[in-house]
């Protein structure tokens, strides 16, 4: 008999333990509906995989569905402070960077600014950057923080400060903490050839299509078609499966992020940002305003602040000049200061910069933290990640490879931190030449993926693609829109009625 299809991250039954784990994150009360959950057999949410190990009896499957939509209605004490409308969340943000506006492109699309040569060589740093941060957290996804210490002092990489190897890796270690397995053959030292496929560098190349199409004047809806033109189903994860689901389903943006979605507050938004924090170069503003209209298509709140605040991190990264500090000052500029994400950028910041050594191994204290802090949240929330990331970069002071193996080392989503961190050093460094050779030479300045039309491109190429669509800032006083018009959504469904 055939195994049944156990599609990971979409099932009713395993979304309900998620979410309600996010309504006791979120201050909701949620004690009578996880009563009957409970009572009715229902299990905790997986921790580490996707899906539980076999499919859920109808009527448990149907009450979970009935739950989903049941705890949608359970009001946030915290919804104030954390908005997802962008005129809120401007208004809740004191230090929102202006008078700036964003620069819509032409209506067909196509560059705005080409010709920079000093931009060109950010970007292509930065794009590298991604990808070494990216390949050195792969082969260690989902393993915790323990397993990930203990690889690394057993192959004699601790305080990490290279790639990950099998060479001399203790066999009882390799049992007890098995590589990612779909990373193992792509993203050691002993094997990379190239930067293989991943979701943290697939992500970009759709945003340039978006650019390629829409210009800087895109909306979350010309977001969608692209999703469903280019981007199989089976490449995307949590809030994104959920959203591309709904979206078949006929469930119009932004209510795709909302229905029956317990990830909407993960970290999938803020890996979508980087090309919207480049392509505004010092400009933060746009830059999280483009990335607003990015992440509302899967995310809600602190799931939203992430991608905007990593945009306008990288815009300021962009624009030349800047420092560590100064770029995660951009980013918290975006963010309400009184939510979440807020303050788990300021803890992870005010962490790194009491630890008295400064040292790549006083980090780990950082990380003990930072862990102890976090214990109750998902390894892809997108709070602990956005933490660990403020703390690395801040310990590290900016540097390329202490960035990248701070983060990695720190554990959770190790290939989206690292992807982040390696992009934002890796455009403060200014140019390819500054990165390590050790570090890039093994891409090769090729890229691998399943996004048509960019399969083996060089970094090179997509640094000058990415720099041919950066928009000068405006002036001050420009009154510019800074939202572009969405299309009129058709009628809601019955399903959009009770998201």
């Amino acid at each position: 008999m055939t195994a049944p299809v156990r599609l990971t991250w979409a099932q009713p039954e395993d979304l309900v333990g998620h979410e309600l784990r996010q309504a006791a994150q979120d201050g909701r009360d949620a004690t009578p509906v996880a009563q009957r959950w409970r009572a009715a057999g229902g299990l905790p949410a997986p921790e580490r995989a996707g899906a539980s190990p076999g499919p859920a009896d109808p009527a448990l499957r149907a009450l979970a569905a009935r739950l989903l939509d049941e705890l949608a209605t359970l009001p946030s004490p915290l919804a104030k402070d954390e908005p997802t409308e962008l005129d809120a969340v401007r208004a809740a943000c004191p230090d929102w960077p202006g008078p700036r506006a964003e620069v819509v492109g032409p209506p067909g699309g196509g560059p705005t600014t080409s010709g920079d040569p000093a931009l060109e060589r950010r970007l292509h740093a930065a794009w590298l950057g991604r990808a070494v941060g990216c390949v050195l957290g792969k082969p260690v996804e989902k393993l915790p923080l323990d397993g990930i210490r203990a690889i690394a002092r057993s192959t004699g990489n601790w305080p990490l400060r290279t790639w990950f190897t099998e060479r001399g890796l203790d066999p009882a270690v390799a049992a007890a903490h098995p590589w990612n397995r779909r990373s193992r053959a792509t993203s050691l030292a002993e094997n990379i050839d190239g930067a293989p496929e991943d979701d943290d560098l697939n992500f970009p190349l759709l945003a340039l299509l978006l650019l390629d199409r829409h210009g800087h004047g895109f909306g979350t809806a010309d977001v969608a078609r692209l999703w469903l033109d280019e981007l199989p189903a089976g490449r995307v994860f949590t809030a994104e499966r959920i959203a591309y689901r709904n979206l078949l389903d006929g469930i119009e943006p932004p209510h795709t992020a909302r229905y029956r979605n317990p990830f909407r507050e993960w970290i999938g938004a803020q890996i979508r940002a980087d090309v919207h924090g480049w392509t505004h170069p010092g400009d933060p503003a746009a830059a999280a305003t483009a990335a607003w209209r990015d992440a509302t298509l899967t995310h809600t709140g602190n799931g939203v602040y992430g991608a905007m605040f990593a945009a306008a991190a990288l815009a300021e990264a962009a624009g030349g000049g800047a420092d560590v500090e100064s770029c995660l000052r951009a980013g918290l500029s975006v963010v309400p200061a009184r939510s979440r994400l807020a303050h788990a950028v300021r803890h992870g910041v005010e962490l790194a910069r009491a630890e008295p050594t400064g040292g790549a191994e006083g980090f780990a204290t950082v990380v003990d933290q930072l862990h102890a802090t976090y214990a109750g949240h998902h390894w892809v929330h997108v709070l602990p990640n956005a933490a660990l990331l403020a703390a690395a970069l801040t310990h590290a002071g900016g540097d390329f490879s202490g960035s990248v193996c701070r983060v990695v080392s720190g554990g959770w989503d190790t290939d989206s931190n690292g992807a982040t961190a390696g992009s934002l050093t890796g455009a403060l460094a200014g140019s390819p030449g500054a990165l390590p050779r050790h570090w890039t030479d093994p891409l090769h300045d090729r890229l691998r993926t399943s996004v048509a039309g960019f399969d083996g491109v060089s970094f090179a190429a997509l640094a000058a693609r990415t720099a041919a669509h950066a928009a000068p800032p405006p002036s001050a006083g420009t009154t510019a829109p800074t939202t572009a018009p969405e299309p009129a959504a058709t009628a809601a469904t019955s399903q959009e009625a009770t998201a």
